[in-house]
């Protein structure tokens, strides 16, 4: 994904669409309805229960699900939408449908948003609104995911949460404000669609911005199996769960519509087996996937026709590192370069220089470099797996470095999470958790009985809350995986003054407590970002309880 210089692309953005937001309701012709997942009525007295582990088991009269919620399209969310402010208002379209693509020496027949891997850059300014609407020429139903962003709680994306999923051949709007800068991304929340080629980068200028830098590139990296000698992802999740889940958990009663079949020895209905054993990392405390991925990609190029980036020598380049991948974490280098660490899922941090970057499932960061004089590969290494994507920094003449190139760096200092100090500027401030919620990464490869709390999804469950409060989730890992944990419509930061983040690598058998403060009413997922374990039932509910 080629882009230009900084003051072009700030120049740049996305048209102005007009002065007003869509009407809350508002939809295509499709007759696609955007809802809250209950009843908008006063919710019933219930006496609340919180079992051990801080989730709300009472239940409210003739259903399953506990009474007193704000509800996504309550006036909650209304109202901490409108304290957000109006700005510009930028207009997008996406299109998701099936197509060809040329993944750089082997074509295959996926999904995607308008063609193009990765979907169109979507770029907007702090402060701004953005109304996008989503055009669904898929064969299932679909929804849109702001990864990143703490959007109103109507617009997150999650089907049978927060929105009705939208069927074939329906459009949507998604219109809400962005308050914050970052690197961010869009995917589905259906199923394993995000397995597909249904994903795109969404960049937040920060009107203010401190750093100086010549140019800037955003780089996502992917895992890809769909449509290599038949197969796809609804088939290989039915082989990883012995046949136990098909087609995905699709959050709500849609029929997602995929087509694995009945999974043996020998693999899919859908293809080769691509089931995979013996993937071992340190960094990733022992066992680092659960796929086979044909094929791993930097922009939707493969490693036999990479993309490449031109500069001059002494450029200072801004990168925006982003993993869209389903089951893989990524040991990302620049031969011949130290990376400055500038930002992580979209917040500042106090620079820190390294050799190379470790990035879990939906992790971004942001560095700086300063080109060199030749020609040098940019290498994201499937950590654990052997395989390897890649593209090419070009300053001067030579020679293009082979599909298999691992420079040095890779073997040098590797930067984690932990290492890294927010800015001063976006610490939370001191002040003790007003409550703790107990989330325990459970389940096997074996029983494939993936979970939080040996409690698989479904969207009654209620980890409770209150506008206000400083909450403390403390992640604990009694599996023998590694999970990266997204928190839907808040960022958390790590302890001891410890990064601003959505999304953290939690390693088996450790524990780690993050903070987050309660000022974004709705309900709101947490889950493991590796598309095969959360389809399988590791994701839960943190609601609001209304006052």
């Amino acid at each position: 994904m080629r882009t230009p210089s900084r003051r072009a692309l700030l120049g740049a953005g996305i048209a102005v669409a007009g002065s007003g937001l869509l009407p809350a309701g508002a939809t295509r012709a499709s007759g696609s309805v955007r809802t809250g997942t209950h009843d908008t009525t006063p919710a019933h007295h219930t006496t609340r229960r919180l079992d051990k582990n801080g989730m709300d088991v009472s239940h409210g009269p003739g259903d399953d699900t506990p009474s007193g919620y704000v509800t996504p399209d309550g006036p909650e969310v209304a109202e901490a939408e409108r304290k957000r402010g109006s700005g510009p208002v930028r207009s997008a379209a996406l299109t998701a449908a099936e197509t060809e693509l040329d993944l750089g020496g082997h074509t295959v027949r996926t999904w995607a948003y308008d063609g193009r891997l990765p979907g169109r850059e979507i770029r907007v300014t702090a402060g701004d609104r953005l109304t996008l609407t989503l055009a669904n020429h898929l064969p299932q139903s679909t929804t849109l995911h702001w990864h990143g962003l703490a959007v109103r709680n109507d617009m997150d994306g999650v089907p049978g949460l927060t929105q009705r999923s939208l069927r074939a051949g329906a459009a949507f709007d998604y219109h809400f404000a962005i308050t914050e800068p970052g690197t961010h991304w869009v995917h589905p929340h259906s199923g394993t669609q995000l397995d597909r080629g249904l994903y795109a980068p969404l960049i937040v200028d920060d009107p203010k911005e401190p750093l100086s830098y010549d140019r800037e590139w955003i780089v996502m990296i992917d895992d890809w199996v769909d449509g290599v000698d038949g197969s796809e992802p609804d088939a290989v999740l039915a082989e990883l769960s012995g046949g136990r889940v098909r087609g995905g958990m699709g959050h709500d009663d849609t029929n997602m519509g995929g087509d694995g079949g009945k999974t043996g020895a020998a693999g899919t209905a859908n293809g080769p087996s691509r089931m995979l054993t013996g993937a071992r990392s340190r960094l990733l405390g022992g066992d680092a996937g659960d796929v086979d991925h044909p094929f791993h990609l930097i922009n939707g190029r493969s490693t036999k026709d990479p993309e490449t980036f031109r500069a001059r020598r002494g450029d200072r380049i801004r990168i925006r590192f982003i993993n869209a991948g389903a089951d893989t974490a990524y040991r990302v280098a620049l031969g011949g370069h130290r990376m400055t660490v500038t930002h992580t899922d979209g917040w500042p941090v106090e620079h820190t220089e390294t050799d190379a970057l470790l990035l879990g499932m939906a992790e971004r960061y942001d560095v700086l470099v300063t080109a060199g004089d030749g020609v040098f590969p940019l290498t994201a290494l499937a950590e654990g797996k052997k395989r390897s994507a890649l593209a090419v920094l070009r300053t001067g003449d030579g020679e293009a470095p082979g599909e298999s190139a691992r420079p040095r760096e890779l073997r040098g200092e590797v930067l984690t999470a932990d290492r890294l100090r927010a800015a001063e500027s976006v610490r939370l401030s001191s002040r003790q958790p007003d409550r703790t919620l107990e989330m325990t990464a459970t389940g096997t490869m074996r029983k494939w009985d993936w979970a939080i709390n040996s409690q698989p999804y479904t969207a009654s469950q209620r980890y409770p809350v209150e506008a206000g409060e400083r909450v403390r989730i403390r992640f604990r890992n009694h599996t023998r995986m590694w999970h990266p944990m997204h928190l839907h419509g808040h960022t958390f930061a790590l302890p001891d003054d410890g990064p601003r983040k959505d999304t953290l690598s939690l390693l088996p058998g450790r524990s780690l407590n993050v903070d987050f403060d309660a000022d974004n009413p709705g309900l709101w997922m947490v889950h493991c970002h590796n598309v095969y374990h959360s389809e399988s039932g590791m994701m839960t509910v943190v609601g609001y309880r209304k006052k």
